[in-house]
């Protein structure tokens, strides 16, 4: 049987993956439809590289931001 902790911990990594996945799925949405209407390039899996490039970094800062008090609860003993 898991310790209440240890239960409180898993549930909170798993939210943080959630918010992570869900901001770099939209990130990259949202690269990839500016690059299509401000270039009218077509989209391709080069252009799909660039977008998550670009957007992986926001997605891991913004997760660091907004979920501040969730890691506390994470590294903390």
């Amino acid at each position: 049987m898991k310790k209440p902790m240890e239960k409180n911990k898993q549930t909170v990594m798993s939210h943080l993956l959630e918010f992570f996945f869900v901001g770099l799925v939209m990130g990259i949405t949202e690269d990839m439809l500016a690059i299509y209407f401000a270039t009218d390039e077509q989209i391709s899996l080069e252009t799909f590289w660039v977008a998550a490039a670009v957007a992986i970094p926001f997605a891991i800062i913004s997760e660091i931001i907004v979920d501040m008090k969730i890691l506390r609860k994470l590294i903390r003993p």
